[in-house]
């Protein structure tokens, strides 16, 4: 009976897990800033264009 093989990348290195909620976390840190800005430059492009 044979053992598995356990998954490798390419340079022979077992691959690294990143934990969810640090994702999750760094999605936050990023997407709130991106969503608040997008929010006013179409508050501000709204106002530009109907006056």
């Amino acid at each position: 009976m044979s053992t598995p093989v356990s998954q490798q990348s390419a340079d022979g290195q077992r691959p690294v897990h990143t934990p969810a909620a640090l994702i999750a976390f760094a999605w936050t840190l990023v997407g709130v800033p991106l969503a608040y800005g997008l929010y006013q430059t179409v508050k501000t492009a709204l106002t530009l264009f109907t006056g």
